[in-house]
């Protein structure tokens, strides 16, 4: 039975563990509905929050999620542990929790590395990698693009080229299901004590590639589908052991994750530089005289698609978690912003209705 030292323990929560010593250090390595799988030093063994804990929490994501580090209370593993109080997250991925209204859920924490999984086929989309890269950038962790199926792509040196252009900084790994040295390249980065997840659309390949890394068949896979497609496999989350040490968390597809949390001065770095050149400081960067973002494309510093997903992240970011009545709200505000919002429009027609 493995230990949490096989979980990618590192020195950081050990010493935040000093801080209660009545209790045992631990590690969420899967999640059920209402239960957790943790692994502390004795082995592994099935834990739940105490009751104080429930009551303390006031969000979703107050609560462990896979990949947490927590204090429990457990003499025997028997006997269902006891979880107390939940360590500093070094990262997390969030999404919207289900049926709430500006909650978020966290799907996956403490992870180092996160490869941000799209394949050369079908599947390949600059505006869908530069949302990865903005949630990627906001979670913490250190996001490398993983290119897979390479195999069925005929311009791999052109799409390095679109990719170079939108992440320059960032590391980008070629791959296919004929490359025999896709371990070393994955193992590159994971190493022992490392905790990486792939995230990326369903069917891109996850399943197949943490399969190989982890030399059987550990994860279902599905053919491809039509229209080149690949299908939806990965339905829970859980933590893996490779080989050589290193941890994968295996995540379902982004679908799980929104944007409702995203860093954007990373991944569109360059059209915020522009931004804050503008002439007025309210500019929507559509029709206004002295807008630097409109030179900009104009003298082609930055790509128009580029521009537009910039803004279609920025609007998603601010409607998700609201409903519906809350959207139309906003958006009423925005569009009535220079008579001070909706309100002030509202206020207006009863004044005037009432002069009638």
């Amino acid at each position: 039975m493995n230990t949490i030292l096989n979980y990618g323990l590192n020195n950081k929560y050990i010493n935040m563990a000093t801080q209660y010593p009545n209790l045992c250090l631990a590690r969420v390595i899967s999640q059920y509905k209402g239960l957790y799988k943790i692994a502390t030093h004795q082995g592994e063994s099935l834990a739940n929050v105490s009751g104080k804990y429930r009551y303390e929490a006031s969000t979703f994501s107050d609560y462990p999620a896979v990949g947490d580090f927590i204090m429990v209370s457990c003499s025997d593993l028997s006997e269902q542990a006891v979880i107390h109080y939940l360590l500093h997250r070094s990262s997390s991925f969030e999404r919207t929790a289900v049926g709430s209204i500006n909650q978020s859920q966290v799907v996956a924490a403490n992870i180092d590395i996160v490869f941000l999984c799209m394949s050369l086929n079908n599947n390949y989309n600059l505006s869908r990698l530069e949302r990865y890269l903005s949630i990627a950038y906001n979670s913490g962790a250190k996001p490398v693009i993983l290119l897979m199926k390479a195999d069925l792509c005929d311009n791999i040196e052109q799409k390095l080229n679109e990719i170079e252009s939108v992440a320059p900084f960032t590391d980008v790994i070629v791959t296919s299901a004929f490359d025999d040295d896709t371990c070393n390249k994955i193992y590159a980065y994971v190493k022992k004590d490392v905790t990486a997840s792939f995230i990326g659309s369903s069917g891109v390949g996850k399943s197949t590639l943490i399969n190989k890394l982890m030399g059987k068949e550990i994860m279902a896979t599905a053919e491809i589908g039509k229209l080149d497609k690949g299908r939806h496999t990965t339905t829970g989350r859980e933590m893996l052991i490779l080989p050589n040490g290193g941890v994968v968390i295996d995540t379902p597809g982004m679908r799980e994750i929104g944007v409702e949390s995203v860093d954007l001065s990373k991944s569109f770095a360059d059209i915020e530089k522009f931004e804050t050149q503008c002439k007025f400081t309210d500019c929507t960067h559509t029709n206004e005289p002295g807008c630097a973002i409109l030179t900009a494309v104009d003298d082609g510093l930055i790509d128009r698609r580029r521009l537009e997903n910039y803004f279609k992240i920025k609007r998603e970011a601010k409607y998700d978690g609201l409903s519906s009545k809350e959207i139309e709200t906003v958006k009423f505000n925005e569009m009535f912003k220079d008579v001070g919002g909706m309100k002030n429009v509202r206020k207006y027609n009863r004044q005037n209705n009432k002069k009638k």
